[in-house]
């Protein structure tokens, strides 16, 4: 039997037909119909209270949602209101003011962090305490803030490392520390809630703390001006030096450039500049199939993967929020082709051969996230088509009778058994975003933490 063989092409002659792919492609969606903005919000909004409904009735007053099994999972063995506190912006923002108000009585009523368990800084940090802090930046009921401030106190002994930087875990009633061996989006992604909080409360520990950890961090990257992926946090010694835009590594970058914006922070606004410099130089990569980001070797800036996946489709929104609007745009081209290779974006894909390395899809936001910032800078209608696209993949893989599901495989579509807090408080408020008058919330006045959670930008420092 004799097999087809596909033909060997140059270089040149690939990125040639790259080129022509593309064109056909932007042919076909300038020959597709205008998308419905009013109506593609009203569908977005319908299928947030379809979760919400779902998470109320199977999941009440506990952290999320399993929905196939129509079950409750809690993080810890007992529920800290993972999703409650985080959809409580998303409520107001899409007006569900009933049951953002019956979110509310439940928070302040049953939250109580005097727990005897170890948890881990980051999520707590950007779900609950970044949670309660828009909560309280919205609605004004200072119990949130209070909730706040007694979260805050309980996360700062973290910060008690030789070196500054958070250990990985903290228990909530001891304040006994675990996890020294850490990375940079744990130890930098953090400033931002503790500044408000450090703003709010007028308690200058909560900036100071998370200032200096994100400072001490940024001193140890290369020459090169890169980090890795790894650090122990005892001793300062890189553990991985691996160095890309992806989990573990992601939301430090991103809270450089939003700790400047958020708080008017030279400091903060240097070390954004030299980074992103670092990484246009060493780190972005022209492939056949399009424009990424990398991995190198945070010292010799060699080349050791061309990986890409669901977190790393960040970065777009970054680029752009930095003013960088044309490579914001390249890339999300190459995450758009990531979307559309299966259908549905897969965790980790091979650019160079574009292959799928994990197939799971986790419900994540980020190339939405994306596509929003993109549409905010340019008014440009290929990013609501973008967003179309996204949203109807989401119906038609990820629904079902009780909420929404991560998949085990975009090859196979075979759902799992998960409905984050994040799926909630990221990805269905960014595709609301997207779609909804502009009037619904003005990107000027306030700062996204990497989970969604609006911080207004109300005060100057130096």
């Amino acid at each position: 039997m004799a097999f087809f063989s596909p033909p060997l092409y140059s270089r040149g002659m690939r990125l040639r037909i790259a080129a022509v792919v593309l064109l056909l492609s932007a042919q076909t969606i300038l020959a597709a119909p205008p998308v419905d903005r009013a109506a593609m919000a009203a569908k977005v909004r319908a299928e947030f209270l379809h979760s919400w409904k779902a998470y109320e009735q199977y999941a009440w007053g506990h952290d999320e949602l399993r929905p196939i099994s129509k079950q409750p999972r809690d993080w810890y063995g007992q529920s800290l209101l993972m999703t409650p506190v985080d959809s409580l912006d998303t409520l107001l923002l899409m007006g569900f003011h009933d049951e953002a108000e019956k979110a509310k009585t439940l928070i302040v009523d049953r939250l109580s962090f005097d727990k005897d368990i170890s948890v881990k800084v980051f999520e707590v940090t950007i779900r609950l305490l970044g949670g309660l802090l828009s909560g309280y930046e919205m609605t004004g009921d200072p119990r949130l803030l209070h909730l706040a401030d007694d979260l805050g106190t309980r996360l700062l002994p973290a910060f008690n490392s030789p070196t500054g930087m958070p250990y990985m875990y903290v228990n909530l009633r001891t304040g006994k520390t675990s996890g020294a061996r850490s990375n940079p989006a744990e130890i930098g992604t953090l400033i931002l809630e503790f500044g408000t909080l450090s703003k709010l409360t007028h308690k200058p520990v909560y900036f100071d703390k998370a200032k200096r950890a994100i400072v001490e961090l940024y001193k140890r990257r290369s020459k090169l001006d890169l980090s890795g992926e790894e650090i122990d946090v005892e001793t300062g010694a890189w553990v991985s030096k691996a160095s890309h835009v992806g989990g573990g590594i992601d939301s430090y970058y991103e809270y450089l450039l939003k700790c400047s914006r958020l708080f008017n922070d030279s400091g903060c606004a240097s070390m954004w500049k030299t980074t992103i410099a670092a990484l246009n130089k060493h780190l972005a990569d022209e492939a056949p199939s399009g424009f990424w980001y990398g991995e190198v070797n945070m010292d010799s800036g060699k080349r050791t993967a061309s990986e890409f996946g669901a977190l790393h489709a960040f970065l777009p929104a970054v680029l752009v929020l930095g003013g960088d609007v044309k490579r914001g745009r390249r890339l999300e081209e190459s995450c758009f082709r990531m979307w559309t290779l299966r259908g549905i974006e897969p965790e980790v894909l091979d650019y160079r051969t574009m292959t799928i390395k994990e197939p799971g899809y986790q419900l994540r936001p980020e190339i939405v996230e994306s596509a929003y910032y993109l549409h905010h800078a340019t008014h440009d209608p290929r990013y609501l088509m973008m967003g179309q696209t996204f949203f109807d993949a989401l119906v038609t893989h990820c629904r079902t009778d009780a909420g929404y599901t991560t998949l085990k495989s975009v090859v196979t579509m075979e759902k799992s058994d998960l409905m984050p807090s994040y799926f909630l408080a990221e990805t269905l408020k960014y595709l609301y975003l997207l779609f909804a008058p502009e009037s619904v919330l003005d990107l000027d006045k306030v700062v996204f933490n990497t989970e969604a959670h609006p911080l207004k930008r109300t005060w100057k420092v130096k």
